[in-house]
C-alpha cells in the first residue's frame, strides 16, 4: 500500500472534489466499496492465472486502492495496518501448526 495514496484518499473524504472517483465511492457507501474490492480481487486472480504480469500489477494496484478507500471509510489509519504488518513479519513458522499459546507471542 501507499501512504501518499492513502493521504489523497483521506483528503478526498474530508474535502470532496467534484468528479472525483474516490468521492463517488464514498457517496455510494460501504456496499459499493466492498463490491469494488470483490471485483478487483477477482480481476487480480484472473490476471495472475493468465500469467500477464503487467496486467497483474495493474490489478494489484486497483485492489490496493479500493482497500485503502475501505480503510478511510471505516476509519482505519494507515499506521494501524503498517504496525500489524510489522508484527506479522516478525513471526516465524506456520501459525496453524503452532500451539494456541504461541499465537500471541
Amino acid at each position: 500500500m501507499n501512504k501518499k495514496m492513502y493521504d489523497v484518499i483521506l483528503d478526498r473524504k474530508n474535502n470532496p472534489m467534484e468528479g472525483s472517483y474516490t468521492n463517488y465511492l464514498f457517496d455510494q457507501g460501504l456496499d459499493k466499496i466492498l463490491k469494488k474490492i470483490g471485483e478487483e480481487a477477482a480481476e487480480t486472480i484472473i490476471a495472475a492465472k493468465n500469467g500477464d504480469n503487467s496486467a497483474l500489477v495493474g490489478e494489484i494496484c486497483d485492489l490496493m486502492y479500493h482497500i485503502q478507500v475501505l480503510m478511510a471509510e471505516r476509519g482505519v489509519a494507515f499506521e494501524e495496518v503498517e504496525t500489524e504488518n510489522e508484527i506479522r513479519s516478525q513471526k516465524i513458522g506456520n501459525l496453524k501448526e503452532m500451539k494456541i499459546t504461541d499465537r500471541n507471542t
